[in-house]
């Protein structure tokens, strides 16, 4: 009897990581098997991004792709695309399956049903308030030595250049006690860091009953004395509140790292991005962090290019982050999106110009992450170890508690340890250290 075999590949962010991780679980447990990288599956289901226009575009070329591959088999087009606008997809030859997020928990089922009855099939489902959570238990992540926990789906707060509400619905969250399970499970499988990581986490338990605040979440989980340290993932500035920066500056199972999503240093293109903070007050949380957990990460995401930046507004952004003690930048060109309101504002910025600024971000990113690594030389850091760095040289490679991706001389030790790492100097963009007692 042919055992059915299947390839998952996925694109964008975390979540997408995790749900995927457990779409390769449920299909394991069915009865297939993971095709080799080389050889044709019977399915292969791309988990799509739609959050720029460069993710549309590679979510259409990894479709392509699967399609070319893999003629005669079942190519599946999950996800956020396919939600949102699932004929662009259905209209590309060849696909068999278009699902999106609102029917994930299916796709397992739905791949299944395709590939049996050779039929293609179009499934759609409208988010509504009375949609549960989907609880997604997983075993880790493949070739992964941290582990994501999906605690919070959906997000309501309908940012101008963000196509993400229509994509994940309103606020969805998991029950403490099925984090708790899940958090146990990862545990015993051996995963010494986890990633709670959502949408938008800062919602987390508004939609359970009795509401539950995601600080209420965190020390539910403090009681458990889990061997793990857990990690969140971006978080608004505005739901950032003082019980959780002093939850992470004295608990150790809590990883000394904030991702803040800044998007603009301009009050003015904030209120076009419909942000719900100005800058004196992103700059009060991050300075509020700062002096409580002064070697914490502080990374923050920017946007270059929205409609309506001048060259003064540019300014401002550069201005705020040279002040701000923050460690690392994610900086993106602003990518007009259909269905969202930035698509049909007046001034948009010319590409060049953008390109321009974007550079000119990206090297003052560069100079505050060095700093941020040469502050914490010569001291210690609990690290997980990630894998080999360079096997030859015996060197591997870490993250440390406060997000420093670190190099180190090593024993060979085992992906998912945890082991102290003092830091020793700085390499370019590379943090280089050595074991400690």
């Amino acid at each position: 009897m042919h055992e059915k075999t299947f390839r998952i590949v996925t694109l964008g962010c975390k979540v997408n990581q995790y749900e995927s991780a457990y779409i390769g679980d449920a299909l394991c447990n069915a009865g297939w098997i993971p095709a080799r990288d080389t050889e044709k599956a019977d399915a292969i289901i791309v988990n799509t991004c739609i959050v720029t226009h460069k993710a549309s575009r590679q979510s259409r070329q990894a479709i392509r792709k699967a399609i070319r591959e893999n003629q005669g088999g079942c190519v599946a087009a999950i996800g956020c695309y396919a939600q949102v606008f699932p004929d662009e997809l259905a209209d590309i030859e060849g696909i068999s399956l278009v699902a999106g997020n609102s029917v994930k928990g299916d796709i397992p089922a739905l791949v299944e049903d395709v590939v049996l009855s050779g039929t293609k099939k179009i499934v759609l489902r409208k988010f509504d308030r009375k949609c549960p959570f989907d609880f997604m238990p997983v075993k880790g992540l493949p070739d992964r030595s941290r582990a994501f926990l999906k605690i919070q789906d959906g997000c309501e707060a309908f940012c101008s250049y963000c196509i993400v509400p229509f994509a994940r619905g309103p606020y969805r969250s998991l029950v403490p006690r099925d984090v708790l399970f899940m958090l146990r499970s990862l545990a015993d499988q051996g995963f010494r860091e986890v990633v709670l990581t959502g949408i938008h986490i800062g919602k987390y338990g508004v939609d359970l009953q009795p509401p539950v605040r995601l600080t209420d979440l965190l020390k539910i989980i403090a009681k458990e004395d889990l061997p793990v340290r857990v990690r969140i993932s971006s978080i608004e500035p505005n739901e950032i509140d003082p019980d959780l920066i002093d939850m992470m500056a004295s608990e150790r199972w809590l990883c000394r790292h904030f991702h803040i999503p800044l998007q603009s240093g301009d009050d003015r293109i904030l209120r076009k991005m419909r942000r719900r903070y100005t800058v004196r007050e992103f700059a009060d949380v991050v300075a509020s962090v700062y002096t409580k957990i002064p070697f914490a990460a502080i990374g923050v995401d920017v946007i270059s290019g929205f409609p309506g930046e001048t060259d003064e507004a540019h300014m401002n952004t550069l201005s705020c982050l040279q002040d701000l003690p923050v460690s690392y930048c994610h900086i993106f060109p602003f990518s007009p999106r259909s269905g969202t309101a930035a698509f049909n504002l007046n001034g948009r910025v010319d590409s060049g110009i953008i390109k321009q600024r974007t550079v000119q971000l990206r090297s003052l990113a560069g100079k505050k992450r060095h700093r941020f690594y040469s502050r914490c030389l010569n001291m210690k850091f609990s690290t997980v170890v990630e894998g080999w760095h360079c096997r030859e040289k015996g060197l591997m490679k870490g993250i440390t508690d406060n997000y420093i991706p670190v190099i180190f001389s090593s024993g060979n030790k085992r992906p998912g340890s945890v082991l102290d790492v003092l830091l020793k100097h700085v390499k370019q963009d590379a943090a280089f250290g050595e074991i400690v007692p």
